[in-house]
């Protein structure tokens, strides 16, 4: 069990300190010499040696060579993240070039995009932004007849978008089904999302209102139920930067580098992980095998939610990167980003 910060020493703090940061600066071990030779501990080698010792036994540091230097051990990142560490906001440049980034003309999607874009260049990491599960306002729907037993279902938006949806049938149904199907539907979308729309319907359908047949009435139960259920699951994933995760560091192992591009294919693994950070109030820190997804490739997650202009969560923003990632840069910049981005939707859809 990792101890708390306040039942170090100073000079065991001082020490692990200099080793966490100077090991997040360089990606490599910090040895004593160099300790000693960074001014202001006035100890001896031996001496560091003796504390670095009692830091590796309490499970902070690790040496993953004999005679080699120390570096922390996830344990001791997170002690030093949620103790220690001092973040520093992000530079005029930096908050300059994520406004200026978010303020382009284009649609929605576009400031999604950029935004995943700017933390991935920004914090030399992966972008990843967890886009907001919007539904359009239906106008119309068709449904066409396909094969004996599939039904396409063709779904017109108010903004002209046109979405096709498959759906299976229990028994084959007439024209004049599918007709009356798709006329009840259209009646009610006025406007409304397919979800409103749903649960509209199947009140009307449970209170025996609906003078819809029973081969109507069943296949517009089966579309609300699939609507419902794939409404729910469509979360779209953008990711962008994932070719610096290849530095020298990852290149030297080439399996921790499979790994971790093949949890990045995992979408919607990864943005599951994301779902984690909606509650936050500010940025979470995932370190390595803390989160199941990037156990295998001891990768680090910084998240924060970004909100719309009544304050509602509506997605995840955040950085993928090497466990060696420079928090204390990084997480007021995710944090500074998901404020920038929520007030640019609020601008786009208001």
């Amino acid at each position: 069990m990792t101890p708390p910060i306040n039942e170090l020493t100073t000079r065991a703090r001082d020490i692990f300190r200099l080793v966490v940061e100077g090991y997040l600066e360089s990606g490599s071990p910090v040895g004593s010499r160099t300790l000693a030779g960074a001014g202001g501990l006035n100890l001896s080698p031996a001496s560091i040696r003796s504390v670095l010792a009692d830091l590796e036994r309490l499970g902070l540091l690790a040496a993953p060579h004999t005679s080699a230097g120390r570096m922390p051990t996830e344990s001791g990142l997170r002690l030093f993240v949620d103790g220690m560490m001092q973040v520093a906001e992000p530079t005029r440049e930096e908050r300059a070039a994520i406004e200026s980034r978010l303020a382009g003309p284009g649609p929605i999607e576009a400031a999604l995009e950029a935004t995943s874009a700017i933390l991935s260049d920004l914090s030399a990491g992966a972008g990843v932004v967890m886009v907001p599960q919007r539904e359009a306002r239906l106008r119309q729907i068709s449904l066409v007849p396909i094969a004996d037993l599939r039904v396409l279902a063709v779904l017109v938006g108010a903004d002209g978008s046109v979405d096709n949806r498959i759906i299976e049938l229990t028994m084959s149904l007439p024209a004049s089904a599918l007709e009356e199907a798709a006329n009840f539907i259209t009646a009610h979308l006025g406007g409304r999302t397919l979800s409103e729309a749903a649960g509209a319907m199947q009140a009307e359908i449970a209170s025996g209102r609906s003078a819809l047949d029973a081969a109507s009435r069943d296949l517009v139960e089966r579309g609300i139920a699939m609507w419902t259920e794939d409404a729910a699951r469509r979360r779209v994933l953008i990711v962008r930067g994932q070719a610096n995760l290849l530095d020298e560091t990852a290149l030297s192992d080439l399996e921790r580098v499979r790994s971790l591009l093949d949890d990045l294919e995992n979408k919607q693994s990864v943005a599951d992980l994301l779902d984690l950070a909606r509650d936050a109030g500010s940025a979470r820190i995932f370190i390595g095998s803390e989160n199941r997804l990037f156990a295998l490739s001891g990768s680090s997650v910084i998240a924060s939610p970004y909100r719309d202009q009544e304050g509602r969560v509506v997605g995840v923003v955040g950085v993928i990167g090497p466990t060696r990632l420079n928090y204390a840069r990084v997480v007021p910049m995710v944090d500074f980003t998901a404020r920038s981005l929520g007030q640019s939707l609020s601008k786009l859809i208001g």
